[in-house]
């Protein structure tokens, strides 16, 4: 009984292992080696082994077996007919299965799954390595081509997704999402929205998976829904760049806002770039003279430095700026780019128009990087900062720098909440400069302009190395003036002038006169006051003011030391005044 079972096992493992033989070596259905195909209608039967009669199983389920019984003596003796019906019917059974496996099915059918013996697991693993092997000795298809085609034909880049559609999913404000099939945008890549009455670029921001990014809106989002298409460009915002962009106006991202017509250039250039590299930048240091007195005594600027104005609200910053722009422009012929990030438009208007010959560029529309950091949804620093502050600040300051090929001095207005300066923007931007200039709301309310402080302003040109001996020695006189009379400011509250000394008397004297002297009417401020603005060398400044500290103009009164420019204009108001006390 025992050897019949085995027998009749065996027999299953021999069609399952050849049935596993044909699926891992000649594919499902199909033999290792397919015979050439027969002329008949069924393909020839094959043979298979003998398999066993009902019989023999049933005598040995309800009939003890001896022991001494072997297989031979329980050879059973089946009809010649039913053989060959079984045979013929298996070959039907089979032909029926290649036929089934080579026609393709709408609905495929889940795959038999046999329990193998040990001898049919040893066959399955056998023609598993056999496959392995046989693809491992095929030759490698060919790489894949590096752009991918779209299904509208378009040619996609596979690392920018240039070419790219997506569908906006979810506007919030100035934040748009945008979903795209394929052809992911890099980080600050330019989308544009198709299907729009304007044109609408959006900036990407973040990468939120699913094939999903969040951008920034570079203008108003009204009208813009769910669905709508965008176009990846594959590279950053840009904008015209060269001699036929100056005296134009012109929005973030290169748009002409002066109704003057297109910009007709064939040079753009992004607006995100790297900063110049160490070895291509200029090491010799060289003073920017700027024809204003107390910026080039005490603070002067460098050619290709980093500047800051750091000032309250109304004390005078873009007044600065814009008679920095006129005396660039007049002394050293250089051009001036304005760039009014958050500012008003009425006063973009007002500066266009006062400086309509001096070539400025106006880039307006630009949202502060708090307010985007806050549409972002990041966790907020200090004061409602961005927590990217040093980095975004980092970033843009590296690229304001002199290389060979020419400098670029950077005068930034930088807003000083409440008069604050240890607020994070102003104190994260001082290690970036190369000089400071604080305007002082007290100097203001004084009715001197430019409020400079004279104290709390510093720079790294002021050395003796740079400057000269000359002009050291009279900034550094001049601040040590300026120091005691603040120190004496107290006492002289208090219990008045005539409780001072000779020497502190002729000290604040002399500093009151120096203060005034500090002031200088302006060019673009002249429709304003009616006093022709001045243009003071550095050398005179110099001058002048030494002669203040040593004394040779201590006879002449402090009002004539008010809103002038050279020593030589002091003695004509002097003299002036004079004239009109006494008669």
């Amino acid at each position: 009984m025992r050897i019949n079972i085995l027998n009749s096992s065996d027999e299953h493992d021999k069609l399952t292992d050849q049935q596993a033989r044909s699926t891992f070596l000649g594919g499902p259905g199909r033999a290792a080696n397919p015979s050439p195909p027969s002329s008949s209608l069924f393909p020839t039967p094959t043979p298979i082994p003998k398999p066993l009669p009902p019989f023999t199983v049933a005598r040995s389920r309800h009939s003890p077996t001896p022991a001494h019984h072997s297989e031979e003596n329980l050879d059973p003796v089946p009809s010649p007919p039913a053989m060959a019906t079984r045979r013929a019917l298996s070959s039907i059974l089979r032909s029926a299965s290649r036929l089934r496996a080579a026609s393709p099915s709408p609905c495929p059918r889940a795959p038999l799954h046999h329990r193998p013996s040990p001898a049919g697991f040893l066959l399955n693993r056998a023609a598993a390595y056999a496959s392995s092997a046989a693809a491992q000795a095929a030759p490698a298809p060919p790489p894949p081509s590096t752009g991918k085609t779209t299904g509208g034909g378009k040619i996609t880049d596979e690392f920018t997704g240039a070419g790219a559609i997506g569908q906006v999913c979810q506007v919030i404000g100035a934040v748009v999402d945008v979903r795209f099939g394929e052809g992911l945008p890099p980080i600050l890549t330019a989308l544009e929205v198709l299907d729009n009455n304007i044109r609408l670029v959006l900036e990407v921001a973040q990468h939120l998976g699913e094939n999903m990014v969040r951008t920034i809106a570079m203008d108003g989002t009204e009208g813009l829904v769910r669905g709508q298409r965008v176009l990846n460009t594959g590279s950053p915002i840009t904008v015209p760049v060269g001699r036929a962009t100056l005296g134009r106006i012109m929005n973030v991202i290169g748009e002409p806002i002066d109704e003057k017509g297109d910009i007709t250039t064939n040079h753009f250039l992004p607006i995100h770039r790297e900063a110049p590299a160490f070895v291509e930048q200029a090491t010799e240091q060289q003073i920017l003279v700027t024809g204003i007195k107390v910026v080039d005594l005490l603070a002067p600027y460098q050619r290709g430095g980093k500047i800051g104005l750091f000032g309250g609200a109304g004390v005078g910053k873009t007044v600065l700026i814009m008679e920095l722009i006129n005396n660039v422009a007049k002394a050293h012929g250089g051009f001036s780019v304005f760039a009014g990030v958050g500012e008003r438009t009425r006063e973009g208007n007002d500066l266009y128009r006062e400086m309509i010959e001096s070539g400025v560029i106006k880039l307006g529309d630009k949202q502060a990087n708090s307010e985007v950091s806050a549409l972002l949804g990041r966790i907020p620093s200090a004061v409602g900062y961005q927590p990217t502050l040093a980095t975004d600040l980092g970033g843009l300051q590296e690229r304001i720098t002199t290389t060979k090929k020419g400098s670029i001095t950077s005068v930034q207005a930088i807003y000083v909440p409440a008069d604050d300066l240890t607020d994070p923007a102003p104190a994260t931007t001082f290690a970036h400069l190369d000089a400071t200039t604080v305007l002082s709301r007290q100097i203001s309310e004084l009715g001197i302009y430019p409020a400079v402080d004279p104290l709390d302003s510093t720079s790294r040109m002021l050395s003796p190395h740079v400057l000269g001996e000359d002009h050291y020695n009279t900034a550094r006189g001049v601040q040590k003036v300026l120091q005691n009379y603040k120190n004496l400011q107290d006492i002289i509250a208090i219990l008045g002038m005539d409780e001072l000394s000779e020497d502190d008397k002729l000290t604040v004297a002399r500093a009151r006169k120096i203060q005034r002297f500090l002031s200088q009417p302006f060019h673009v401020a002249e429709v304003f006051t009616g006093a022709p603005g001045k243009y003071v060398e550095l050398k005179e400044s110099v001058k002048s003011f030494q002669g203040v500290l040593d004394g040779k103009y201590d006879d002449l009164p402090e009002q004539s030391f008010y809103m002038v420019g050279g020593i030589e204009e002091v003695i004509a108001k002097a003299e002036k005044i004079a004239k009109e006390s006494a008669s």
